[in-house]
């Protein structure tokens, strides 16, 4: 045999092979799509905890090795209809909940029955120390509009807020009548928050606090730092003291 035929001999089993391997592979996907569709239409109406099949019931009843089941129920998983629990098995998922909107305090107020009302103790303009120049990602000596407000629900009194503006996305502001609600005039400029990020801590009153609140001092309270963006802009830093007796946070936690 020439060495030509023998290249040539090489060459063929090389490509058969490699057919093989292709079409092994192809059969595999296809089987990961049926599993897939078959739990896809064995769960859809079902409720939210139902059991999906395990992973052995799908293995004996389409033949097929492990790793192909769960590539089907890790599909499933990324879309969201199913979710895994460590040791118990895997389970329909609840539907995806919409973020929760952003509010402001009047708004807040209105969510929990209450009548909201503020009392402005300071609105005037600025120079941005350090902290708030990053939070608003100006430069530092910028001009902001400081606005603090003992905020009241049902003429009690609830919070504390000291808001900083950027006054370049605000002009005008310090010249007219506080607004009665600072998210309607963000609004009104086209500045809304649409997203906010917002750190709690307890702590305790100290004697301003506790004047203006109606507390002893001494007494725990809810601190918190809010950050808030309109688009890509940060548009406002707000920190606001909370009486811990009168409101409390609530929150929704679970898998992604």
């Amino acid at each position: 045999m020439s060495q030509l035929d023998q290249t040539r001999d090489v060459r063929e089993v090389y490509t058969y092979a490699l057919v093989m391997v292709r079409s092994v592979e192809g059969e595999r996907s296809l089987k990961h799509v049926q599993i897939r569709e078959y739990v896809r239409e064995l769960v859809i109406g079902e409720s939210p905890g139902a059991s999906a099949p395990s992973e052995r019931e799908l293995v004996q009843k389409f033949s097929v090795a492990r790793a192909t089941v769960r590539q089907a129920l890790d599909a499933l998983v990324a879309d969201g209809l199913l979710v895994r629990i460590p040791g118990r098995g895997t389970f329909v998922a609840r539907p995806p909940r919409a973020a929760s909107p952003v509010l402001g305090f009047s708004e807040e107020m209105a969510r929990r029955g209450m009548q909201a009302s503020s009392e402005t103790l300071l609105l005037g303009r600025e120079k941005a120390g350090p902290t708030i120049a990053r939070a608003l990602n100006i430069k530092e000596g910028a001009a902001v509009v400081h606005w603090r407000r003992l905020r009241r629900g049902d003429g009690v009194p609830i919070c504390i807020e000291d808001v900083y503006l950027d006054e370049a996305i605000v002009p005008g502001m310090l010249e007219r009548t506080a607004p009665t609600s600072l998210y309607a005039e963000l609004a009104s400029r086209h500045m809304r928050p649409s997203w906010v990020d917002d750190t709690f801590r307890a702590d305790v009153a100290n004697i301003e606090e506790a004047t203006l609140l109606g507390l002893s001092v001494g007494v725990p309270v809810l601190r918190r730092q809010r950050k808030s963006v309109a688009g890509d802009r940060y548009v406002e830093v707000c920190r606001s003291v909370y009486r811990a007796d009168r409101y409390a946070l609530h929150l929704q936690l679970g898998p992604s």
